[in-house]
């Protein structure tokens, strides 16, 4: 891209590209969460055994860290509209193959390259900050994130209710048509971008580690942000289990439609980024971090099947899902305010380290559900926030 051309559109970058680049985060985004509701049914049609059902959640989320840790920060050195679609094709054929699966190694090696592909979510928003400028590159990233978390937030009650009218197939075949659709809308309308950086690959991996240690604001934020994602991981692995459990006899169809409650809490992703434009991070970060802790705390107060405890779970749904949004634009602000030859490669471990922390809190609310409960889980949920504002309060403004 010339200097003039990458200029223009500094200057003003139309509302219908912030659109198509947050719908197309959403839509790659959503493909790595489409199967968790549906272990039960996909290892029963595959004929994979029990113990083994895991393996289907766990290979999507190695394939994800691997692409983070190993793709992303190709887009320091790629041309970045050439990467993103390769890797929209890689996902495509991973998809494909998962609907077409009728063996389980065929169908966790597809997971595991789904994982890998979908990390074009993650090239597309450091691209979008580069055409942002200074002043507006809060609410770029914010509109965008807010696209991308609308993506994981829909993926889980989506692929039930498509699931339930059209078998668990139809739904890995209906997002490769959308992946091959949106790979080919993107080559033609996102603007080349080939980096200046002429550093080899293997040296830009080794560069990785220095960036760490020498980047207080990448470790902070990264850290921050694994905390809450691990209390939303936590939260969303378990919260099923309480609604079709005996106090709440929920039907897959109603879990379906509570986890939609949680989509109204990604308006606060555009909101941060705003915010952070006007240099109010710090202010912001204590604000979103106060949500998730109480969106933890208000179910402990009340634990009942009646409509004033659904009612306390929906606006815990919303505070939690509103938190880690405005968290996570906050977060991608700050580390792309530093180097943008660095960008990628920032992101690719800022989001590593934070999905690391989801992870864990998925199998530690699992594990807290089945020895303690719900009321078990949710203490150990409120503890991961309270360990980041503590962290938060050692910052220097």
């Amino acid at each position: 891209m010339t200097g003039s051309n990458k200029q223009a559109i500094e200057k003003n970058i139309p509302t219908w590209l912030t659109l198509l680049l947050a719908t197309a985060c959403g839509i790659i985004v959503a493909n790595l969460y489409y199967a968790q509701p549906l272990v039960g049914l996909i290892s029963s049609s595959i004929g994979l055994s029990e113990g083994s059902t895991g393996f289907i959640v766990t290979l999507t989320q190695i394939g994800y860290a691997v692409g983070l840790l190993f793709v992303v920060p190709l887009g320091d050195i790629v041309e970045n509209r050439r990467l993103i679609v390769v890797s929209l094709l890689l996902t495509a054929i991973a998809l494909a193959a998962a609907a077409m699966a009728e063996h389980p190694l065929l169908f966790l090696g597809a997971s595991l390259f789904i994982g890998l592909g979908s990390v074009a979510a993650q090239v597309l928003v450091p691209f979008a900050s580069y055409l942002a400028t200074e002043n507006t590159r809060g609410r770029v990233v914010g509109n965008i994130m807010s696209g991308l978390l609308l993506g994981i937030m829909l993926a889980r009650p989506l692929s039930s209710l498509v699931a339930d009218f059209l078998g668990w197939h139809a739904i890995f075949a209906l997002s490769a048509s959308a992946v091959v659709i949106l790979a080919i809308v993107l080559s033609k309308v996102l603007p080349a971008r080939k980096p200046a950086t002429t550093t080899r690959y293997a040296a830009l991996l080794g560069s990785m580690w220095h960036l760490l240690r020498t980047t207080p604001v990448l470790r902070r934020r990264a850290a921050y942000h694994a905390c809450v994602f691990a209390t939303f991981s936590l939260f969303w692995t378990t919260v099923p289990l309480l609604l079709s459990s005996p106090v709440f006899h929920f039907s897959q169809k109603a879990i379906a439609l509570f986890a939609l409650a949680g989509v109204a809490g990604a308006v606060a992703a555009p909101v941060a980024g705003r915010l952070a434009d006007r240099g109010w991070t710090r202010r912001g970060t204590w604000i979103a971090l106060a949500a998730v802790i109480i969106s933890v705390l208000l179910p402990l107060m009340i634990q009942t099947g009646s409509p004033v405890g659904i009612t306390v779970l929906v606006i815990s749904a919303i505070l939690l899902d509103a938190g880690v949004s405005a968290n996570l634009v906050l977060g991608q602000r700050a580390i792309f305010s530093l180097g943008p030859e660095i960008r990628s490669r920032l992101n690719g471990l800022f989001m590593a380290i934070f999905f690391f922390g989801g992870a864990i809190g998925s199998a530690i609310g699992g594990w807290a559900y089945a020895s303690g409960g719900w009321s078990t889980a949710l203490w150990i949920g409120t503890a991961f926030p309270v360990v980041a504002a503590l962290y938060f309060a050692t910052e220097k403004k």
